[in-house]
């Protein structure tokens, strides 16, 4: 093992000791990916779905959810993956934290004219400011700036400087979605020779559809993302132009594709450029 994995792991040993539950990174800050035992979600546990949850596997397999303080785990069976990591990252809700990621100088200068002052630590690019609570984490919620608490990781960058302060409301929210517009009543399109409603609007023609990318989600053995866009790409090209979709159909569409270990992220934005690539 190497002087720097030597490093990464006695400081990792130690925030564990702590009480801070810690996970080894590898190049590019991802976590390690999913060892044989949890793929395809066999183990039940995938720490991305609405409901998180942890699987009885003891590898470092699961993003967030394999942060532990566990000093014996760190010192024994993850000590492969020590010898291979570039980082080390915590899970912040797990041990009562809120990080808010400020990603240029404008974010920074944002939060200091807005948020209470709090214990702060330099960043490659920005700052984060660690406030004491958790709360849902959050990406771009406004620009430059990310919320990383529950079922979120965020890079271990040292004490930093400053006394930690109570989560403010303030942080709170910026993740507290504001509600949807109402969408319009449905109008009845005329097809012409039929002199019926646009066949679209049929419940058995658009179920047909949704059940289709639905399973076609659910089988994807590999290239996750590449299937999860060309199935939301299908969907709204067919039924992307005559307002049929309702935010229950894409929430069915979302749910499969984060069972497949997707985030919501990766759902929001292959929905929105499947939206951009059809013009919709």
């Amino acid at each position: 093992m190497n002087i720097h994995a030597v490093n990464l792991r006695l400081a990792a040993l130690q925030l564990a000791s702590g009480g801070l539950p810690v996970l080894p990174l590898r190049a590019g800050k991802i976590p390690f990916g999913n060892c044989p035992a949890c793929l395809r979600n066999q183990c039940g546990g995938r720490p991305n779905m609405k409901t998180p949850g942890r699987c009885a596997c003891p590898l470092p397999c699961h993003s967030w959810a394999a942060a532990t303080t566990d000093t014996h785990r760190h010192a024994t069976e993850w000590t492969p993956y020590w010898r291979r990591a570039a980082a080390v990252a915590y899970h912040p809700g797990g041990a009562g934290l809120t990080v808010v990621d400020l990603d240029n100088e404008a974010a920074i200068a944002w939060a200091r004219a807005t948020l209470p002052p709090t214990r702060t630590v330099p960043t490659t690019r920005g700052e984060h400011w660690i406030y004491r609570g958790a709360m849902p984490s959050a990406n771009h919620v406004r620009p430059g700036v990310d919320v990383k608490s529950r079922m979120a990781y965020a890079r271990w960058l040292g004490l930093g400087d400053g006394v930690m302060t109570a989560l403010p409301d303030a942080v709170r929210a910026l993740v507290v979605k504001a509600p949807a517009p109402a969408r319009p009543a449905p109008r009845g399109l005329a097809v012409s020779g039929t002199g019926g409603e646009c066949p679209h609007r049929t419940p058995a023609f658009l179920e047909r559809g949704l059940a289709m990318a639905e399973q076609r989600i659910t089988a994807a053995d590999s290239a996750v993302h590449a299937t999860v866009y060309r199935a939301f790409l299908a969907v709204l090209a067919t039924h992307g132009r005559c307002g049929c979709l309702t935010d229950a159909h894409v929430d069915r569409l979302f749910t499969a594709a984060q069972a497949k270990g997707e985030s919501l992220r990766h759902c929001t934005d292959a929905w929105a450029n499947a939206r951009a690539r059809l013009g919709v």
